[in-house]
This record gives C-alpha cells, sequence and structure tokens, in this order.
C-alpha cells in the first residue's frame, strides 16, 4: 500500500512538472463546460489571443495542443488548426469530440481576392466554398477543356482545365447526402458581427511597417478556400469573379464544413495579408502578416464581448 502511494504521489508530480497538460480518456470529453472554439492556422494568429486569455489549462490530444479558459468573460477553448484543408478538417472534428463545443469561431489571415479590399481589412464572409474541388478535365484542343455533363454540377466557369464541383455531404440535421458547394455562416452570430464593425483596427506593426490606408472591417460576401497558396493575379482575378470572393485561404471552408455536418454555428474572420498575386512587385505576407493577424483578433476579442 505505502508503495502504492509513493508511486500516486509521483505521477501527480510529474503531471505538475508537465505543465498540468493533460490528455483524455479514449474517445472522451476533456471537461463538461460548454465553450466556444477559437481556431487559428498557425502560431502568430493565435499570439494575441493566448496573451488575452484567463484561467488558462492546456490539454494535447494527439500532438495537439488545446488550451481551455475565459476570453472576454466567455468559456473557450483554443487551438491551431494547422495549415490546409486536411489539418483544418481533422482538427476541428478532434476539438468537437473532446470538447463541449458551443460556436466555432476563427481568427487569423488570409489572402485579398476582392480589388476594392486592401490589406489589413478584416473580412467576415456569409458563406464559404471549397473552390479548388475541382475536376481536372479532358484537354479537347490545344488549350480548350470539356468536362463530361454529368460532372459539371455547380455550372460555374472554370479555369483552364479545372471545373469546379460540390462536395457530398453527410451531417446531423439530415438524412442520407446532400451536394453542397456553400456553407453558411450563422445568421446570428453574422448579426453580432455587423454591430462591431467600426472596431478600431491596426495601421502599423512595431517595426512601423504601416499600411497605406485605414483598415476596415466588412461584414458580408464570400470566402473560399482549398489546399493552394496563390500567388497568381490571373487566378485571383478568375475567383473574384467566379464566385465574387472577398477572400481566399486553406482552411475555413473545411472548417464551416465540419461545423456543418455537427450541427455548431460557425463565423470566421480573416484579415487581409495580402492580395493573392494582385499587388506590385513580390508577395506582401512577409510584411503584413503580424498586422492582420492581430487586426483579425481585435476584431474576434470585440465580437466575444458583444456576444451574449
Amino acid at each position: 500500500m505505502r508503495l502504492a502511494r509513493i508511486l500516486l504521489a509521483l505521477a501527480l508530480a510529474g503531471a505538475v512538472l508537465a505543465g498540468c497538460a493533460t490528455a483524455p480518456p479514449a474517445g472522451g470529453k476533456l471537461d463538461a463546460t460548454p465553450r466556444i472554439a477559437v481556431v487559428s492556422a498557425f502560431q502568430p494568429e493565435l499570439t494575441l489571443l493566448l496573451g488575452r486569455l484567463q484561467q488558462s489549462a492546456k490539454h494535447s490530444v494527439n500532438g495537439v495542443d488545446f488550451t481551455t479558459g475565459v476570453l472576454e468573460g466567455k468559456p473557450v477553448v483554443l487551438f491551431l488548426s494547422g495549415i490546409s484543408m486536411t489539418n483544418a478538417a481533422m482538427n476541428t472534428q478532434l476539438a468537437l469530440d473532446r470538447f463541449q463545443v458551443s460556436h466555432l469561431v476563427v481568427s487569423g489571415i488570409a489572402g485579398g481576392v476582392n480589388p476594392g479590399l486592401h490589406i489589413g481589412d478584416v473580412t467576415v464572409a456569409q458563406r464559404w466554398g471549397q473552390y479548388l474541388e475541382v475536376l481536372a478535365a479532358r484537354e479537347v484542343a490545344p488549350g480548350q477543356y470539356k468536362a463530361p455533363g454529368w460532372m459539371n454540377d455547380v455550372k460555374l466557369p472554370n479555369f483552364g482545365m479545372l471545373h469546379p464541383r460540390p462536395v457530398q455531404v453527410r451531417s446531423a440535421g439530415r438524412a442520407g447526402i446532400e451536394e453542397k458547394f456553400w456553407f453558411e455562416a450563422d445568421p446570428a452570430l453574422l448579426a453580432v458581427a455587423g454591430r462591431i464593425a467600426a472596431t478600431p483596427l491596426g495601421r502599423c506593426d512595431a517595426a512601423q511597417n504601416c499600411l497605406s490606408q485605414a483598415p476596415k472591417v466588412v461584414v458580408g460576401g464570400n470566402g473560399v478556400s482549398g489546399p493552394a497558396f496563390v500567388d497568381n493575379a490571373a487566378f485571383r482575378e478568375y475567383s473574384f469573379k467566379t464566385f465574387q470572393a472577398n477572400v481566399l485561404d486553406m482552411e475555413t471552408a473545411a472548417m464551416a464544413h465540419v461545423a456543418y455536418s455537427n450541427g455548431v454555428p460557425y463565423i470566421a474572420f480573416r484579415s487581409l495579408s495580402d492580395l493573392a498575386g494582385g499587388g506590385e512587385g513580390e508577395n506582401e505576407i512577409g510584411t503584413f502578416f503580424k498586422i492582420a493577424a492581430d487586426n483579425s483578433a481585435r476584431v474576434l476579442l470585440a465580437f466575444l464581448t458583444a456576444l451574449k
């Protein structure tokens, strides 16, 4: 008995030394508190939010760190999806499986598509689509591509051999399989975002890299996601014309898909770090991503404050 008590004490001490990071029982929830899941793709997007988190506790599942706590008075769980559609879908589902997630909120940077928007602006799209879910069509003549009629489901213009297609979705709220291209953000959450659209945004970073004009919050419009970093002006123009997209990234539509399938309301805040190939010279993401990431986080904090 004494040996068992010593081993138990050593195990508890080890947990404290490990920073109280915990792993869940197989298939179990980590806690019972309903929480807003706040997710970013990579670390700089989450830095400002982690610095404001209170009552934080860290958990680790499959190598992914989840940090629970309170942000602007709301119980939350913060985590990184990782870059890419696959990482975003996988780790968002992991969060929903291991926490009592009431809402899914995305914060981070993205590429601008709408020529009327500028670096540093924060977009809150009404819906997101997986625009690189495509058919690679047969070339029937030099530079001419034709998709089989039975696969041209969404009737959207192609970009060369790439023909957009919907995805097949199973969800908690519907029987069978449905085909979807757009995944709508929650209308009630969009209404809250509309009320905080005047949130002040940053124009310069600590190194005094400054934007050429004051950034703004844009609520509404479309966003698109796919497994490609886009730095191509022609493809940017195609994406704006075809999908009327304000913004594109590599994660949000995948997270929106997971949220829809699980019946969880979602919204995404994405600040423009570059113009997806539309700017002069080299891509600007290396210069402005810190301003963009912090602007998105500022709007998210204002959103959480306003959320009832």
